[in-house]
């Protein structure tokens, strides 16, 4: 065996992990790679041991099961017409403001974040909604897609999360109570941007004009009960999922067995349920539940290894060396994180670095939940971060010729929402009882 030096067994990982994406390979092939080159030169056969245990506890823990159900819950909302609707109503009441459209797509994200938790839903369903009839009125396209890429994204951090699913078993928290924190943060994200957008159309006018007299021109006993008809069944299926957690009722997989039940529930009473509409919500459920198993595979495989060569202990110490004290280390923690965002799929920084970062939160003397949710809040900006960004991605692939809309639009939008959530990161270290309150309230 070759006998290495943690501060070597650190660089080659890592450096294994940036080459491999250079390279574009997929990124559970290239952490299960790693793993397995460095385990089998540093361990030996021994390694396989390991990786097999560490695979099997991952696919028998209960908890994770919520994940595949969560995500079914969402291509199913996704199916429903559910958004149609809710934008449609959204739009009265919003159209009339300046860069009305725009806060209505980010509160149509707040809301499907709620039902959906699925960036690639999100993000698409709000584009094809909004994008067409905001370009219509003359919108900006930088201020648009930033939009929609901003709403889309509350999803990944607003319950039912598949990102706090995964959190919970690594860094032994509560779900319930992360579900409980990312909802206050969400809505901090969420008035943040609504806040963004009214202030600069108030300021540009030209950026977003309102809707035209006539079109708004609806009684108002019909503008109302337009909203309430296309809010209630969202809102059925939040309080089916996330009111059984709060009280207590349910544990997180079975509240998402509710909400997947009571998303069909939801397609049937929109008259969006057949069998078609069934069998490929299953199809995608399982496609999209095997690559994230499988991501999370890779990466049980690449920290198991990493931690066992020491390598957790050189991050600690140089985490723990930097200067500015408790914060300048949770300054640095963030700032890798974000650094990771540009260049590693979500889950891949999920499973990497909760295991490596937890303990120093812990030895910082940090709340473990609102440490776990600063994370959390960090990884929104994954998603808008070039050159890995997801929801630009998925947005500039539904965009028409026609639109007009390049990534470069779809770009310089989003920097501003960036901005917002570390605004938001500030905010809850000034105040972390915005994370805390609510979780402290659930009823065991």
């Amino acid at each position: 065996m070759v006998d290495l030096s943690p501060e070597l067994i650190t660089i080659i990982m890592f450096g294994g992990i940036l080459v491999g994406i250079l390279l574009g390979y997929p990124l559970a092939i290239i952490l299960g790679g790693v793993a397995m080159v460095v385990g089998l030169m540093t361990i030996g056969t021994p390694i396989i041991d390991m990786f097999r245990l560490r695979i099997l506890g991952l696919l028998t823990d209960y908890i994770l099961l919520a994940a595949p159900l969560f995500i079914f819950m969402g291509m199913m909302v996704e199916r429903s017409g559910a958004a149609e609707k809710l934008y449609a109503g959204l739009y009265l009441w919003f159209g009339g403001f300046r860069g009305g459209l725009a806060i209505a797509s980010v509160l149509l994200g707040t809301i499907l974040a709620a039902c959906v938790g699925v960036i690639a839903a999100s993000v698409i369903m709000i584009g094809l909604i909004a994008v067409p009839s905001m370009l219509k009125r003359g919108y900006s396209k930088d201020l648009l897609t930033g939009s929609v890429c901003a709403g889309g994204t509350l999803g990944i951090l607003i319950p039912p999360s598949i990102m706090l699913v995964f959190y919970g078993p690594m860094a032994q928290i509560s779900v319930g109570k992360l579900f409980m924190g990312a909802f206050p943060a969400g809505f901090v994200l969420s008035a943040l941007y609504i806040s963004y957008i009214a202030v600069r159309c108030w300021l540009s006018p030209n950026l977003a004009p309102p809707i035209s007299a006539e079109e708004r021109a609806v009684p108002m006993m019909k503008k109302i009960g337009i909203l309430l008809t296309s809010m209630v069944p969202p809102v059925f299926l939040i309080l089916a999922v996330l009111g059984s957690i709060f009280f207590g009722v349910a544990a997180p997989t079975e509240a998402a067995a509710v909400g997947a039940f009571a998303s069909i529930i939801l397609a049937a009473t929109y008259r969006r349920l057949d069998w078609q509409a069934l069998k490929e919500t299953s199809f995608h459920t399982v496609r999209i539940s095997a690559m994230v198993f499988l991501i999370a595979l890779g990466a049980s495989m690449f920290t198991g290894v990493f931690l066992r060569l020491g390598g957790g202990d050189v991050v600690t110490n140089l985490v723990l060396a930097t200067p500015g004290g408790k914060w300048g280390a949770f300054a640095l923690i963030m700032f890798i994180i974000f650094i990771l965002g540009m260049f590693i799929d979500w889950l891949g920084i999920l499973f990497i670095m909760v295991p490596i970062a937890t303990p120093i939160g812990a030895a910082l003397g940090f709340d473990k939940l609102w440490f776990a949710l600063m994370i959390c809040v960090n990884l929104q900006m994954s998603f808008l971060t070039p050159p890995f960004a997801y929801a630009i991605f998925y947005l500039k692939g539904i965009c028409q010729p026609e639109w007009g809309i390049t990534t470069a639009h779809i770009i310089r939008g989003v920097i501003p929402f960036v901005i917002l959530i570390m605004v938001g990161l500030g905010l809850f270290v000034a105040f972390p009882q915005l994370l805390l309150w609510l979780p402290a309230q659930m009823i065991r």
